[in-house]
């Protein structure tokens, strides 16, 4: 590492904010930093990303050559595997040197010309940042409804394209979700809107194309700021779906599909804490539900005429050491997806007869996930498969047969790759209160378990999103240079069930942290790594958990990478007009209630930070973030910095035009990897 010393960081001036709650006063001598309109704002930022050159310049080839690395490991001219829908097949492309996604269709064979739905390298021109998050084919194929963003705010556009003349039509919809539903007359279109400065999913309207008024009809307003909502198609077809929803609850409504003109209908009344999802088939509606303490679900189903609770009837039971995820519907056969012990599982049922069976995966470093199962009259289940090691398979099975044919293997452009020149293994660290912890391990063949290698352990562990064992081409850049690579299935996902997602959240949220410790702890006993050649990374809420374990353990980790981190949680929490605030109560408690105040406060990482000397930090921040806002980790550098005692550097680099997503295209993106790759290296000094 060669950081020059003579460099210093930007210091913002204070402006001392009182804040207060309960019995705690907070000074906040950052609170400023809040107002992105302002010059002194703007200033300071330039000035942190003007620093972050400066001290990162003497890594500028290394980074070029990471990329360079990255991006010849990836077949740039690329192509998804076609599926079929309503009479056509669609297909997506990448063109070398393109940033961005073609998407095309062809209909009824594959040999028949190709139809062009959107270029998106096209689309984006004149914007900084473009992402096409959704589109949706009216049934009769003429007409695509799409949703844009190039803000990066989230913020969606709807506009409608004729697909046979090619023209997007002059309506353009402001403020969307971007979740969308034709009804079957091909002209009705229902959408969501969002409160601007909120980001809530409240109101769902309606257009039609035949309509001379531009004035679309509210059919929907969601007036609870604790829920979102939004709008679907049932997989057959036949209805329309709203949700309603927030963490712990779900309401729905439905409408027939072939009657826009109709309200919609109340499916079963929502209640605190009952969740449930639908599914359409034939005469009934299937449920996954948790109904009477069902916390790792079970299915059950009802008429669709008679779909309040009171008549639903149980298809599978609840049970305690299995979680059931998600169904996917076919005509002949119902899909079970179920995680058992940390791991996926694929059941298939017949409906006409008793026989069921799981398909099979010999590891347990895995990922597997059903797809593009849009087709209700088929006997093909698609699927993703891919582990620490193992690229990207899409697999098309067959349920009548058994019989598995690979449609398209991830290509890894590098003649010296070769999965089995990868070890990986499943481990199991003592947390602090005696639970077993998972850790999930990828290293090159041949690393030996002396202590002197560098580790990075990667975390999340909120909202029960379950980070599985992926395979990651870019991840290559590191393993081949003798990094292990580590991912620590701590409590607040469901790697092990929906209990493991309540042991970390609300006043559990501490498990998270300490679980996350211990598994690096456990990785440093075992000799995988040591303290001074330990690194962790984590984005978002996994940003949170990298700010609350350098004030637990800052003398655990040599770097810590914190991507968009969450960090000034008790403050974001307590201002109701951020993105997100009301939502999610149920997942970190209201601080207006002082049990949750207090417990918040307690491991809030701007709130907690002490001086001590901090491991070395790198920071990453979209100017737009819609999910944590700039001046989170604006705030949270400067005052770790100002208590920071010793001389490891704390970093900042801020993406003026993007958002919590990071950059756009896909090159953008493996230049922001590279750049944070070459942050792990140069403290290694590995530079080859």
């Amino acid at each position: 590492m060669s950081y020059p010393n003579n460099i210093r960081p930007p210091i913002p001036k204070k402006v001392t904010k009182i804040l207060k709650k309960f019995d705690t006063v907070r000074r906040d001598n950052y609170f400023w930093l809040k107002n992105g309109q302002n010059k002194d704002v703007i200033s300071h930022l330039k000035k942190e990303n003007e620093y972050f050159e400066k001290m990162t310049s003497h890594t500028n080839k290394f980074q070029n050559k990471i990329f360079r690395e990255i991006k010849g490991k990836i077949k740039e001219d690329d192509e998804s595997v076609p599926y079929f829908f309503n009479g056509y097949w669609y297909i997506t492309k990448y063109k070398k040197n393109k940033n961005y996604p073609i998407y095309i269709r062809k209909k009824k064979t594959l040999n028949s010309k190709e139809e062009l739905i959107f270029d998106c390298n096209e689309l984006s021109k004149g914007y900084t940042f473009f992402n096409l998050s959704n589109f949706s084919v009216s049934p009769n194929n003429k007409f695509v409804a799409f949703s844009t963003d190039t803000k990066s705010r989230r913020l969606y556009t709807i506009r409608i394209k004729n697909l046979v003349t090619g023209q997007i039509l002059n309506k353009s919809i402001p403020n969307c979700s971007g979740s969308m539903a034709w009804a079957n007359d091909n002209s009705t279109l229902f959408y969501v809107k969002r409160e601007v400065k909120t980001l809530r999913s409240h109101k769902i309207y309606k257009t039609s194309l035949k309509s001379k008024s531009n004035k679309d009809k509210l059919v929907f307003f969601e007036k609870d700021p604790t829920f979102y909502v939004n709008i679907s198609k049932s997989k057959s077809g036949s209805y329309i779906v709203s949700c309603s929803y927030s963490t712990l609850t779900t309401e729905y409504r439905i409408l027939d599909s072939n009657s826009p003109e109709k309200n919609f209908r109340l499916f079963s009344k929502r209640k605190r804490g009952l969740e449930y999802t639908v599914s359409h088939y034939g005469s009934y509606f299937y449920i996954i539900t948790n109904k009477k303490d069902c916390y790792n679900y079970k299915l059950m189903k009802t008429s669709i005429d008679k779909t309040d609770i009171v008549n639903w009837t149980t298809v599978i039971e609840h049970r305690d050491d299995i979680l059931l995820e998600s169904i996917d519907i076919f005509k002949n056969y119902l899909v079970i997806s179920e995680r058992v012990n940390g791991l996926t599982k694929i059941k298939i049922k017949n409906w006409n007869k008793k026989n069921e069976y799981y398909l099979e995966f010999n590891s347990e470093t895995y990922s597997i996930q059903t797809f593009n199962n849009i087709d209700f009259d088929t006997d093909f289940l698609r699927y993703s498969y891919n582990s620490l090691n193992e690229p990207v398979q899409i697999v098309d099975f067959n349920m009548k047969t058994k019989k598995r044919i690979i449609r398209k293997e991830q290509k890894v452009n590098d003649e010296k790759f070769k999965k089995e020149n990868y070890v990986t293994e499943r481990k199991w660290a003592k947390a602090k209160d005696g639970v077993l912890i998972p850790i999930s391990i990828i290293y090159k063949k041949g690393t030996k378990k002396n202590s002197k290698n560098p580790l990075l352990i990667y975390g999340y562990g909120s909202y029960g999103h379950t980070i599985d064992p992926y395979f990651s081409v870019s991840r290559l850049t590191l393993l081949d240079r003798g990094f292990i690579f580590a991912i620590a299935h701590v409590r607040g996902s469901e790697y092990m069930g929906r209990k493991w997602y309540f042991d970390g959240k609300l006043l559990n949220k501490m498990n998270t942290f300490t679980d996350f410790i211990s598994c690096t702890n456990f990785l440093i006993s075992k000799k995988y790594t040591n303290k001074k050649k330990c690194y962790a990374y984590g984005g978002s809420a996994g940003g949170l958990l990298m700010g609350a374990i350098i004030n637990l353990a800052p003398k655990l980790y040599n770097g810590i990478i914190a991507a968009v981190p969450f960090v000034d949680v008790v403050t974001t929490m307590l201002d109701e007009t951020i993105p997100l605030t009301t939502s999610e109560y149920d997942e970190w408690g209201d601080p207006n209630k002082k049990k949750y105040f207090e417990y918040i406060y307690s491991y809030s990482p701007y709130d907690n930070i002490t001086k001590v000397n901090y491991p070395n930090i790198l920071v990453t921040t979209g100017f737009h973030d819609s999910q944590v806002q700039y001046w989170e980790p604006a705030k949270w550098v400067a005052k770790l910095r100002e208590n920071n005692e010793g001389k490891n550097v704390i970093l900042f680099s801020i993406d003026m035009d993007s958002g919590h997503g990071g950059a756009s295209g896909r090159y953008d993106s493996i230049k922001d990897t590279a750049k944070e790759y070459a942050f792990l290296l140069d403290l290694e000094n590995i530079y080859k």
